[in-house]
């Protein structure tokens, strides 16, 4: 079956062109709020748990572990809530969300900062399949990777409008506390986005998939958690403890990334929508093993911050693994096996924390990176495997 007949058969009716550009929009939109969020949440955390809370490097590997936790019962979450429109859930996850990033105001120990982070990150995680999904429904046919690298685009804004702002903000004094309470405000931009796009566009499928078919992307989406979380986790955290970078240098470096990340994403889509999955997930799991590698065994903090936005904006090449599934499965498929690859990436997402946090405080944060590489490495081995192009819905070449 081809895409068009997918994208039709996933819906309760056809959807027009007006249909579509709107849901587009409104998909954006939350995504960009929900972006600006994260990004005074990313971009001021490490200075955050380290200058306040003085959080250990077992600490922090023990409090990111428990954080993806999140990811995995999140998949639980949508089973529960599979027969509800995707809009109307994003809606209620997101106010969960934004609840609990605005609580880390006031956070007085490591205990509650778990805590809370249970709380938002929950939220978020049940949020993060739920924008693929629905823009794979909404796509026209043979334009997924666009559109996807257009929802990115919009991450990336909101996440540089979010940067920026607070940026500004701590240079006019501003503390770090009252930072996390507009973002919460902001998410409910998002939750007004989520209640306007339509509920019935597609089909109800299955709660859960796991099909021998989706192997490859189950295994792609766990090495990937490796990778991801080695620099999630320890990259941001390395600058602030090892190098002292300031909470406007770190606001500044994320700025430049999504910066990148806004003008990358809609090319980056393009490309993968002409090459196929293949050629851009080994370039960029080629990329991250060099990255890693510098992190590792480079000392100089601004060659340091150069690798921070160059594996950050490499990020976007990941997009690849989301539009195979677009290949793989049918519409009604799309939201419970991106919430299995979800599951899969926070699998290694809990693991790596704690592997990086002892290996860290034992041998040092150099052997963390070369883990770092390794799993990257591994990775671009696994996209080798990624079928051409031409694959239809069953999987089959």
């Amino acid at each position: 079956m081809n895409e068009a007949k997918d994208s039709m058969a996933g819906s309760g009716a056809p959807l027009s062109e007006s249909q579509r550009r709107q849901g587009m929009f409104l998909v954006g939109l939350a995504v960009a709020s929900v972006g600006f969020a994260l990004a005074l949440q990313i971009g001021v955390n490490d200075n955050f748990v380290v200058e306040e809370l003085k959080v250990t490097p077992m600490q922090k590997g023990g409090l990111e572990a428990a954080r993806e936790s999140c990811g995995i019962v999140a998949l639980g979450v949508l089973a529960v809530l599979a027969g509800l429109g995707e809009p109307l859930v994003g809606a209620a996850v997101l106010v969960v969300f934004g609840a609990g990033l605005a609580s880390y105001c006031f956070v007085p120990s490591y205990g509650w900062l778990i805590a809370m982070s249970l709380v938002w990150s929950q939220g978020l995680h049940v949020w993060m399949p739920l924008p693929d999904s629905m823009t794979l429904s909404l796509a026209e046919p043979g334009r997924a990777g666009f559109r996807l690298g257009q929802i990115r685009a919009a991450g990336s804004a909101g996440l540089g409008a979010g940067l920026a702002v607070a940026l500004l903000l701590t240079l006019l004094g501003v503390r770090i506390r009252p930072l996390f309470v507009l973002a919460g405000a902001v998410v409910l931009v998002g939750v007004a986005a989520c209640l306007r796009i339509p509920r019935n566009i597609k089909t109800p499928g299955p709660r859960l998939v796991f099909r021998r078919r989706y192997g490859l992307y189950y295994l792609l989406c766990f090495l990937d958690g490796l990778r991801r979380q080695t620099f999630l986790c320890f990259a941001g955290y390395l600058l602030v403890r090892e190098h002292k970078a300031s909470v406007q240098t770190i606001l500044l470096l994320n700025t430049i990334v999504q910066g990148i990340g806004y003008f990358a994403a809609p090319r980056v889509g393009r490309l993968i929508d002409r090459v196929g999955e293949r050629r851009v997930l080994v370039a960029y799991f080629a990329c991250v093993s060099a990255v890693f590698l510098g992190y590792a065994f480079i000392r100089q903090r601004y060659v340091l911050f150069a690798l921070f936005v160059a594996d950050s904006a490499f990020s976007v090449l990941a997009t690849a693994i989301v539009t195979f599934v677009g290949r793989l499965a049918p519409p009604s498929e799309h939201t419970p096996t991106l919430s299995m690859g979800v599951a899969m990436n926070h699998v290694a997402a809990v693991a790596m924390p704690l592997l990086g946090g002892i290996i860290w405080a034992r041998s040092g944060y150099q052997w963390v990176f070369l883990a770092g590489v390794l799993a990257a490495a591994a990775s671009a081995g696994v996209a080798l495997l990624v079928p051409p192009k031409r694959l239809d819905s069953t999987g089959s070449v």
